[in-house]
Order: C-alpha cells, then structure tokens, then sequence
C-alpha cells in the first residue's frame, strides 16, 4: 500500500482548527500510528490469524525445546497502510509465533519467534504439528489506531491514580507538556478522530509506542551494560532517576513490533524491536514480552 502523508494530514487538520504551528509539532514528536488488525468482512484482507502459516519451502516450522512454537497470525506488509516514520519492510511476509505461556516463566526469547520472508520466496503450506498448535484461521483487515505515550497529557487533575502511576519524571514531562501545548486536549481528540481503527478490539497490533514497562527493563539493561564497562558510575540513590531519562530517550530508538491477546485470556504477548533494526528487516532481533493481565 502506498505511503500516506500522516503528518500532513494531522497538520492541515490542526491548522484548520486555529491551533498555532509550534503546538502541531510539538505535539506530533509523541504522537505514533499503529496498525490494528480486524476480522475483515469482506474487502481484500492483509493476512491472517491461526491457521497453518506458509513458510519458504524447505523451513522447518518454529521450534523450542523439540516443541513447535504456536502460530499467532501472518501480515502481508506490501498491503498493509504505512504509518510515517515505521519502517517495516515494503513487501514480503511477516510472521509471529509465540508460546505464551512458556514465554512468561522464560528469559531467553527461545519461545517466540518472528519470520521475515521477502517477496519472490518460494513459500508452501506448513503441515500442522498437532491441533495443539493450530488455531482457527480467519482473515484480518487493516486499519490505523493514533497511539501516545502513557504519561502523555495526564496531570493533577486527572484521575488520581492515574497520576499517582507516573514516575517523577514523568509527572514533570506531563506538566510541561501543558504548559508547552495549551491545546493539548483538542489535538488529542482531533488525533483519535482521525484514527480511531474501526471501534472494535483488534486481534492485534502493529506499531505504536512500546509499553512503559518494557522500556523501563532495557534502560535498566543498558544503564547496567554501560556502567559494567566503565561508561559511566551511577551515583548512589540516583538509580531511579537515571533510569527514567534513559528510558524517555530510549523510547524514540524502540518500536513495538507487535502485540496481540494470546489464546488464553489471562497472557498479552508483544514484540518489540530497535527501529534501525526494522528498518534493514533484522526481525530476529526482536524481543518478545508476554504479560499476565489479571
């Protein structure tokens, strides 16, 4: 699907609502895309969920410990809308597997995988490795979703545990955010407006800002990573902090790649990935997250 002029489009639509230029582009450095897909009733589908996934010819199918891995769903990215700025590679066919419930008591990522196959492989039907393993196809649409950070626009006057949740430094990005963006509120609206998928829950998620839990542990990981080679030496109770302004720049170089509900209700898996790796489709550098929900 041909590129879209997004920004753009939010800019004109601002314009036209009396609110000052500097506001727009403040407000659009947070403001990502992702793609939501649906069950699609009728019109030309851009994958699919369940089912037996085609894989090139000659692939063994995903595997863990001898176990094969569940397949989640397949996008065929030449189809699919292209949010400015997500790189995702202009053809060929992404796919995701995933054992949500091994991945959450794992580490190692050896439970989940994502498949990048480039437009021309010869590709053929996998054979099923067990019901188990297969659940029931249908095919998804594709619609876009206006995704901002956790902490964007929430203040004092908000809910009070929503507040409460924000980090130091995030209550201090938030507050000067309002004072940066006086119509913070309207381009909020005016951005869900604009893309709002299709109302209903999607099977899954392609894009948007990557969990605010997730980029907390690869700050922390980095942080660590430099401070054993000698980088830097992280002050004592000063821990926190310098993890939470890693983090906030770190946000700009991760994507979420995906992320979707798994078969069991109570697991959310996600996948996430450095935005220059997706860009030259190293998608095996993806890093999977399942979340227990209750």
């Amino acid at each position: 699907m041909p590129g879209m002029d997004h920004q753009g489009r939010f800019r004109r639509a601002a314009l036209e609502l009396g609110v000052p230029d500097d506001e727009i582009s403040r407000f659009s450095e947070h403001l990502r895309l992702s793609i939501g897909l649906y069950g699609a009733a009728g019109g030309s589908p851009v994958g699919q969920v369940g089912g037996l996934p085609r894989l090139p010819v000659g692939m063994d199918w995903p595997s863990a410990e001898g176990m094969p891995l569940p397949f989640v769903f397949s996008v065929d990215c030449a189809v699919l809308p292209r949010p400015d700025g997500f790189d995702l590679p202009a053809d060929g066919t992404l796919l995701f597997f995933l054992d949500h419930e091994e991945d959450y008591e794992d580490d190692t990522g050896r439970y989940a995988r994502v498949v990048y196959v480039p437009d021309g492989t010869e590709t053929a039907v996998a054979e099923s490795s067990g019901p188990e393993f297969v659940e029931e196809r249908y095919d998804v649409g594709a619609g876009l979703v206006a995704r901002l950070p956790s902490w964007f626009g929430t203040d004092e006057d908000d809910e009070e545990e929503d507040w409460d949740d924000l980090s130091p430094f995030q209550q201090e990005l938030a507050l000067g955010l309002k004072q940066d963006i006086p119509h913070l509120d309207e381009l909020r609206a005016l951005a869900h407006d604009l893309w709002s998928g299709d109302g209903r829950l999607a099977s899954a998620y392609i894009g948007g800002h990557v969990d605010d839990e997730v980029i907390t542990n690869i700050a922390e990981q980095v942080l660590a990573g430099r401070e054993k080679a000698g980088e830097i030496a992280v002050p004592s109770g000063k821990w926190y902090s310098h993890v939470e302004k890693e983090k906030h720049w770190l946000a700009t170089e991760w994507t979420t790649l995906a992320s979707f509900p798994t078969a069991s209700d109570v697991f959310y898996g996600s996948f996430v990935i450095r935005c220059d790796d997706l860009a030259a489709a190293r998608v095996d550098k993806a890093l999977p997250l399942t979340e227990f929900t209750e």
